[in-house]
């Protein structure tokens, strides 16, 4: 069993209970699912670039991506719909777990100046994103093959019913969030 996972069950959840004051234990704020998403508007002109996206994430989560396609054209931005503009991963699982346990734990400290993410990017309803400028902090990646820094989004889905849930969850998973 992952590490992440077992501290989740062992102490977390536990504390969580105490804390919330839930009296159900079907109640208790968890992690549902971990998307990661590199959004590439060059893939529009170069189609390779998408490529080198796909290689990147698959190396990074161990998982293959889903190429996202253009829902709506968009003349200002010379978009057509069903245009290849992105990539996706859901992580559900052990590789969620193992993922979130890497991001956390040696991804996170290894990035330049690195004082806390903001504690200021949840949605309302309980779930946060963590926005990265880079692909090359993650160990998987090899810094001579890296044709172009790519940012990506990770979407951590919760479900805690509101934000101070999410965070109180995520506080002691571990996120290092910024104190302000």
């Amino acid at each position: 069993m992952n590490h992440l996972r077992e501290k989740y069950q062992k102490e977390v959840a536990p504390a969580l209970m105490k804390a919330l004051g839930i009296t159900n234990v079907m109640q208790i704020p968890s992690i549902q699912k971990v998307v990661v998403n590199i959004g590439m508007g060059e893939a529009m002109d170069n189609p390779k670039a998408l490529d080198a996206a796909v290689q990147d994430l698959t190396a990074i989560t161990g998982q293959k991506p889903v190429i996202t396609k253009a829902r709506k054209s968009i003349a200002n931005f010379k978009l057509r719909e069903g245009r290849a503009i992105g990539t996706s991963v859901t992580l559900r699982g052990e590789k969620m777990w193992a993922f979130l346990d890497r991001v956390m734990n040696i991804v996170l400290p290894r990035v330049r100046d690195f004082r806390g993410v903001s504690a200021e990017s949840f949605d309302g309803r309980g779930n946060y994103t963590l926005g990265l400028r880079e692909q090359i902090i993650f160990p998987e990646i090899e810094y001579d093959k890296v044709d172009k820094v790519r940012g990506m989004e990770i979407t951590i889905v919760t479900t805690a019913t509101s934000d101070d849930q999410a965070t109180a969850l995520l506080q002691m998973l571990g996120m290092p969030f910024r104190k302000d």
